[in-house]
């Protein structure tokens, strides 16, 4: 089944909702980074936030998210656009723990609970738009819960999970979804919706047993109305003629340093962890277009 997120409204237009299903962006996050179950989890519904968040941006404007709490995870570091293309990673990926005492992946313990979440938007405006807020638990779902109401004073309830098989590490299931609460909004409608999320399963089991973005927005919304379907891929900004412009960009002076000294260049991009050799040869060429 394909990633994709959707946008939909609910109770008769109060509320607006995102819903997403993230398992192979998620486990091509952990394959590329060698990432344990702990560090898996982690980035995994960082980076699930982050699509959602991506998909209320527009046009080319961008979404950059940091979560910082001072955990042996060390930083959480995603991003996403409006078109469904994300990237994550997380400083130290080789972190793994014991289940927390309700059997699930202790992902307050990885990320840690004395920082914060960090948000920055480029909108196309001269400054980008830039947000925080401190670290309320470590689970992240109610870390970006406490982020919107505070940061962006938007009521809303955010549920992330992810499933990860403990015999091979790979990702079984991760998604999530935001409901937000829209101004005017009657106490009856906020009743009603919190009735609903009370009884709800993890999202991870949900989306776990197969159940589509759409089918989970249906048990948490009143009338739900979907107004589009973003498909979700991973994508990160580097590229091999990026990388050639940044080392042309340092100069000749720097090259012909290079040159001399290591006889090559390695340049290493911490989103999608590819690695860009370039041996005495082309570090040559490269000067021939300064």
């Amino acid at each position: 089944m394909s990633d994709y997120l959707i946008r939909a409204t609910g109770y008769n237009g109060h509320v607006r909702a995102f819903a997403a299903r993230t398992t192979t962006i998620v486990e091509e996050i952990r394959s590329r980074h060698d990432m344990w179950n702990t560090a898996t989890a982690a980035a995994g519904r960082t980076l699930t936030v982050t699509l959602m968040m991506g998909a209320m941006l527009k046009g080319d404007e961008t979404l950059y998210v940091k979560v910082k709490g001072g955990g042996p995870i060390g930083q959480i570091i995603a991003e996403a656009n409006a078109d469904g293309e994300g990237v994550a990673y997380v400083t130290n990926p080789h972190v793994h723990f014991d289940l927390n005492e309700k059997g699930k992946l202790d992902v307050r313990r990885a990320v840690g609970t004395d920082g914060f979440v960090y948000v920055t938007k480029d909108l196309g405006l001269k400054e980008p738009y830039q947000g925080s807020s401190p670290i309320v638990s470590g689970e992240i779902g109610e870390d970006f819960t406490y982020y919107f109401v505070t940061s962006e004073q938007t009521p809303s309830a955010v549920a992330v999970g992810v499933l990860v098989n403990p015999e091979d590490r790979s990702v079984l299931a991760a998604g999530g979804f935001i409901l937000q609460l829209l101004p005017n909004t009657p106490e009856e409608v906020v009743a009603k919706m919190e009735e609903r999320l009370s009884g709800l399963p993890q999202v991870s089991r949900m989306i776990g047993e197969g159940l589509s973005p759409e089918e989970i927005l249906e048990k948490v919304l009143e009338e739900p109305k979907f107004l589009s379907r973003t498909e979700i891929n991973f994508h990160c900004k580097c590229s091999a003629d990026k990388v050639s412009q940044a080392l042309i960009s340092l100069g000749r002076v720097e090259i012909e340093s290079m040159i001399e000294e290591q006889g090559e260049a390695e340049v290493h991009c911490h989103f999608c962890n590819e690695r860009y050799h370039f041996d005495k040869s082309a570090l040559e060429d490269l000067m021939k277009d300064m």
